[in-house]
């Protein structure tokens, strides 16, 4: 039998990088193959060649034995390849059953493919109301659409990069269970996730990426998840600080917090929260359940009475993000790319954003920006040759550590976080997480919005729950545990509304 996918000596250079270096591979049918690398190791170039955006310099491929040249992703997808991609690529202002319906093939009516993606929603856990604009859904949201269109080509192939990078541990679940059986029926399955746990319980084999080249194959099952990192860093990952702080006064507030959602957007009803100097606070949830709103409220991009929210005592409610960065308050946004950074402008040009003492009576300090950038680069180990690479040339993880590089190393007061290690390796998810603890040592208040429950109890020193809109109160994690924060999530904490709803039923 033929491999359902050979790749033979594929190459990829880039302008100061070599991307992908003479790699052979082969995936057979019915294989779950997992790939592991860091961040800008390759991997995510190596899709894109597979599902034809990107053409090799070298090399070439074939599929179930006969050569396969495609220019366009529509060419891969009639050939049976479909792909969910790390930067959801997706139209923003376009429903989720208009995106849908741009990758299918067919005269499919669109109210036929709203009833398809509503009824494979349903049966894998992935609900999304076709109906909605994608701009008004959460991270979490829009990879459920991604997943959706790709199983719904009937794919023989499917390349799934990151799929659980901000779905819930109850929908990862039910996506597993999925892709099993898809296995079962004979798709092959490229999957690249950077949790270890995952490649060990999915995969029936790993090839490990590094610079470029293919340095291993190996059992996931037989190895241990420490023995992945190493072979994925190529030395000890990096250990995790321990996370114990001595809070302070209180220096970031919410108090009674009211903002109405849309039809489809989740608002936040009577939020009420406080983060205390050398505090992290953590938000639990499953996407889409308000985080969105409380995250625009608290960065200043959503205002709302003036004494809803206090910055170290000073009302701000109605103030902007510009004023709020002035008094001391950083925001990193879930979405990297298009809200966090300009994909098509430099890594230096991103710094003016939000960079202190970068412009100066109307004039850019180039010198000063240059080494700014060179400082975020370093200690947050980006992968790039050069400052002046445009942001969207990086990889996922590299820009995230960009970005929350950005804005730790302008040491603020309080920080405010959307999923701060979202597709990041364990080497950068590290990196990350120990710089938002040596913050909190400093003395700055920390507030993170987490879909990983596991990264909140790492991390954390209170930890709170959205539900519908509704806060829960703020416990310390020596009173928290997966349990509770799995109930909590369905409102059912005490007096939660989830609890009220049952009493009074």
């Amino acid at each position: 039998m033929h491999p359902r996918l050979s790749l033979k000596n594929i190459t990829k250079r880039y302008p100061g990088i070599v991307a992908n270096d003479s790699i052979n591979m082969d995936i057979a049918p019915g294989e779950v193959l997992a790939v592991l690398g860091e961040n800008g190791a390759g991997k995510s170039t190596l899709m894109k060649i597979i599902y034809g955006s990107v053409r090799p310099d070298e090399g070439h491929l074939e599929f179930d034995g006969h050569p396969l040249v495609i220019d366009s992703p529509a060419q891969a997808r009639a050939c049976g390849i479909a792909m969910v991609h790390q930067h959801f690529a997706l139209f923003d202002t376009l429903t989720v059953a208009e995106n849908v319906a741009l990758g299918l093939s067919g005269g499919r009516s669109t109210a036929e493919i709203s009833a398809e993606v509503e009824a494979l929603g349903k049966k894998y856990g992935l609900e999304v109301d076709p109906a909605a604009v994608v701009y008004e859904l959460s991270m979490g949201e829009r990879q459920r659409v991604e997943i959706i269109r790709a199983l719904m080509t009937n794919p023989k192939l499917l390349i799934l990069d990151e799929p659980t990078s901000v779905l819930v541990p109850q929908a990862v679940r039910k996506l597993f269970v999925t892709l099993h059986r898809l296995a079962q029926e004979g798709v092959s399955i490229l999957f690249i996730s950077h949790k270890l746990d995952e490649i060990r319980e999915m995969a029936d084999r790993c090839v490990v990426l590094r610079a470029g080249r293919i340095v291993s194959s190996v059992d996931p099952k037989k190895e241990t998840e420490a023995s992945l990192a190493r072979l994925m860093i190529g030395a000890e990952p990096p250990v995790i600080r321990e996370a114990s702080g001595s809070p302070g006064s209180t220096v970031f507030e919410l108090k009674h917090v009211n903002y109405e959602g849309t039809l489809r957007v989740c608002g936040i009803e009577d939020v009420s929260l406080s983060v205390r100097a050398g505090e992290i606070v953590g938000i639990a949830g499953i996407s889409g359940n308000g985080q969105a709103r409380l995250m625009s409220v608290a960065a200043g991009e959503a205002n709302v009475p003036a004494d809803a929210v206090k910055l170290f005592g000073q009302p701000v409610g109605n103030l902007g993000t510009r004023e709020r960065r002035c008094l001391g308050l950083r925001y990193v946004p879930e979405q990297r790319l298009g809200h966090a950074a300009v994909p098509d402008i430099s890594l230096q040009t991103n710094t003016y954003l939000t960079g202190d003492g970068l412009v100066k009576h109307g004039f850019i300090l180039e010198d000063k920006a240059r080494a700014f950038t060179e400082k975020i680069i370093e200690r947050f180990h980006v992968k790039t040759p050069s400052s002046q690479k445009n942001a969207g040339s990086l990889s996922g993880g590299n820009l995230q550590k960009f970005i929350m590089g950005r804005e730790i190393l302008q040491n603020p007061g309080v920080l405010v976080v959307n999923q701060p290690t979202w597709g990041v390796d364990v080497g950068a998810a590290a990196t990350i997480r120990n710089a938002l603890m040596r913050l909190r040592d400093d003395g700055a208040g920390v507030l993170v919005v987490s879909e990983e429950v596991d990264e909140l109890f790492e991390i954390c020193d209170r930890i709170a729950v959205m539900y519908r809109g509704h806060l829960s109160p703020a416990m310390p994690k020596s009173e928290m545990n997966i349990e509770i924060v799995g109930r909590w999530m369905s409102g059912l904490w005490p007096n939660g509304p989830a609890s009220q709803e049952g009493e009074k039923a």
